[in-house]
């Protein structure tokens, strides 16, 4: 593999002057007609690309999810063709639902071809054997944009092979998000601040106004992150700091116990067979007291049923027994497949996006945020005074400072291959779904998860990519 040195940034103008090319340079999103780039605000902010290291040519095909912020993908796509034109590169994008990129990426890794860039919405580490090492994209990054916030480094190195088996320009925090007209009637106008009161908030909501509580049991990606929260708030995780497993625990157990009073109590059979979006719709539908997800639903709310959106509020992690923890809600892995016959251009293209990720994150609706965080200095202005029309204005406060309660889903250690295996098989909420259906008991539920992760765990260890 050779090593990618970048250059110091240019201007967009100053590098078409610098390389001869004939397109027009404009800023804030238009380009004189030559990609139909999305308009945007007076305020949004510029970008700007970077003066490629070499020579570049040929196709890079990317693939991605489907943004739950379709604004996003309108803006990326248009962003990641100009970049292709002004260097000299064939760019094509492709989304597909996020259910199936892990399924479409093992597909094309198998095949030996298919797309150059893939990106995944949670940490894919047990693609590492496949899999370019992005440390010279990462240290670049680091170099030119200050620290990666923690829990993106967590999601994306191996510390037993001392790899960044993928690359992770950013993250998007997972509060808690409930209707404050629900919340007031049972005496928490604020909403919940620990699980305790969800427990007992929620089943009154339920019990008087019949209105459920949205926190998925199901094979997706919330119901994994659901699952993780409640686990940490209790003690409990699937590994340690060295990565053995211990799954297996008394605060496993209370946890999975509190899981099955909290479905009994406040919800229905649908979190069973909950899929990604369920908990967005059931909020914006003014169905749901309480789901546990990213501002998304509250976006679209903000379009679908305002009235609904007027009254969504969020909380950070909820406190437990022993700590007040949850997962990033998404945690952005980018791959390059060894079999990539472009790897130079994937390359300089993922530091051409975290370099505006300002642009990115502002696109997102404050969805997204920055991996590197010097490259969005707005973002807590643009919190405390939303800029995409919340009432009132700092509703969104609440997620400024939310990596002091975020992790990443390999805590209390790195996210490992082993990690990767037992989040796509979904494992954790299976263990909760188990028992709160009552066909286990708790101890017996996390007993069958144990079970079924330390064969996941030795199998990885054999192959020298895990620790313990």
């Amino acid at each position: 593999m050779r090593p990618m040195i970048w250059q110091a940034r240019i201007s967009r103008r100053r590098f078409l002057q610098a390389s001869g090319l004939t397109l027009v340079a404009v800023a804030c999103g238009g380009n004189g007609g030559e990609i139909p780039m999305p308009g945007a605000a007076d305020d949004a902010p510029d970008v700007e690309f970077l003066e490629p290291s070499t020579q570049l040519s040929g196709d890079l095909r990317i693939l991605l999810w489907s943004h739950f912020v379709p604004r996003h993908d309108e803006w990326f796509d248009a962003f990641a063709k100009e970049w292709g034109q002004e260097v000299g590169v064939n760019v094509t994008v492709d989304h597909i639902d996020t259910a199936d990129v892990v399924a479409r990426i093992s597909s094309e890794i198998s095949a030996g071809s298919g797309h150059d860039l893939m990106q995944h919405i949670s940490p894919i580490p047990q693609f590492e054997p496949s899999v370019v090492d992005l440390t010279d994209v990462t240290e670049e990054a680091g170099r030119q944009y200050g620290d990666q916030v923690k829990l993106c480094r967590l999601s994306s190195h191996n510390p037993t092979t001392d790899k960044f088996f993928a690359y992770s320009h950013g993250w998007v925090p997972d509060p808690g998000d409930y209707r404050k007209s629900l919340w007031e009637g049972v005496g928490l106008p604020d909403g919940p601040s620990t699980w305790d009161e969800l427990l007992e908030g929620g089943a009154e909501i339920m019990s008087q106004q019949g209105i459920q509580m949205g926190i998925g049991m199901s094979q997706e990606v919330d119901s994994n992150m659901a699952g993780r929260a409640l686990l940490w708030s209790f003690g409990a995780a699937v590994q340690d700091e060295d990565e053995n497993v211990i799954i297996n625990s008394p605060e496993a157990v209370d946890a999975v116990e509190f899981m099955a009073k909290l479905f009994d109590q406040s919800m229905t059979q649908e979190v069973f067979g909950w899929t990604a979006a369920s908990n967005n719709e059931l909020l914006i539908a003014g169905q749901a007291s309480y789901i546990l997800n990213s501002i998304s639903a509250y976006r679209t709310a903000q379009q679908a049923n305002p009235e609904v959106a007027d009254d969504v509020f969020f909380v950070p992690a909820l406190e437990g027994p022993s700590d007040d923890l949850v997962a990033q809600h998404v945690m952005y892995n980018w791959i390059v497949p060894e079999f990539s016959p472009n790897v130079d251009a994937a390359k300089e293209f993922l530091l051409n996006y975290t370099h505006n990720q300002a642009r990115a994150t502002w696109e997102s609706e404050l969805y997204d945020f920055p991996g590197f965080p010097e490259r969005v200095p707005e973002l807590s202005d643009w919190l405390n005074d939303d800029p995409f029309g919340s009432d009132p204005p700092d509703k969104l406060a609440v997620l400024d400072g939310a990596e002091e309660w975020s992790t990443n889903v390999g805590f209390r250690g790195p996210a490992s291959a082993a990690i990767g295996e037992v989040f796509a098989t979904f494992l954790i909420p299976n263990m909760f779904a188990a028992a709160a259906r009552g066909g286990s008991s708790p101890q017996e539920a996390v007993a069958e998860a144990e079970a079924q992760i330390v064969p996941i765990f030795d199998k990885w260890r054999r192959e020298g990519l895990i620790g313990g």
